[in-house]
């Protein structure tokens, strides 16, 4: 089988698509597919297609769409085959088991290339880390089940792969500031900061970027936008750290040809 949850939610097996049009038995097969080789409960399919308060049908029409899902299944996988659909998709104590193995999910390429970049940048060797992280995001292909209709169990997943995804682009950042190549960073770290206006690790990390470029005072900038951000948001102000990174522009401190921006704001 072949998933994607990482943009628009794909499946196939062997070339055949697998997704009903209908949106709570996408959501259904979103879930499981998340949770691959796991048994979901029966209540948090539940709790994902209708909330807290489900119709008194729910465990039956729950029962309708799994019983869709492997006609797709049973259409799609070939008649003399290792396994049937109810093999694949079983029925457990309380819920319903996926098996298929990580491979089978984009979600899996991504997390074990992200793992090996982080892996390599720990280790020092910052082209290589740059190099498996871009691998890493190149999985993605837009905001993850962005035509799926997610009630709170996806809504949950989809926020954890949205975190981990720009974690990976951080640490990305990171180890190209480390390889000089500011200058290549700056449109990026612009629109980045942009949709994170309260992100202090992504702010640090193009305030050093335009420091290196010759553009100090676009550095100065990028603070003052930072800060007052958070003044008018949240009532607080810049991490001292940040505050630090801030001094040491301002003095042209010689040390900021050589900081690292980390995801602790270590410099």
């Amino acid at each position: 089988m072949d998933i994607k949850i990482l943009g628009s939610f794909e499946a196939t097996e062997n070339g055949v698509a697998l997704l009903p049009t209908a949106g709570k038995p996408r959501q259904v097969l979103a879930l499981l597919a998340l949770q691959a080789g796991q048994v979901v409960p029966v209540s948090a399919l539940m709790e994902e297609l209708w909330g807290t308060e489900p119709p008194r049908s729910a465990q039956t029409t729950l029962q309708t769409y799994i019983l869709q899902l492997r006609k797709r299944l049973a259409a799609a996988l070939p008649p003399d085959g290792p396994r049937s659909a109810k093999e694949v998709l079983t029925t457990r104590y309380g819920g319903y088991l996926l098996d298929i193995t990580p491979e089978e999910i984009d979600v899996d390429a991504f997390e074990r290339l992200t793992a090996a970049g982080r892996r390599a940048k720990d280790l020092g060797d910052q082209a290589t880390a740059s190099r498996l992280l871009r691998s890493a995001l190149a999985v993605w292909r837009g905001r993850a089940l962005v035509d799926v209709c997610t009630g709170m169990r996806l809504s949950v997943e989809v926020t954890r792969l949205e975190e981990s995804r720009l974690m990976a682009v951080e640490a990305r950042v990171e180890a190209d500031l480390a390889l000089g190549r500011h200058q290549a960073l700056l449109s990026e770290l612009a629109v980045l900061t942009a949709r994170h206006p309260m992100h202090e690790n992504l702010c640090a990390q193009y305030m050093v970027a335009l420091y290196r470029s010759g553009q100090q005072w676009r550095a100065l900038e990028a603070f003052t936008a930072l800060r007052e951000c958070l003044v008018e948001e949240l009532g607080v102000t810049p991490s001292p750290r940040l505050q630090e990174l801030q001094r040491a522009i301002l003095v042209s401190d010689p040390q900021l040809d050589r900081f690292t921006v980390r995801s602790d704001l270590t410099v």
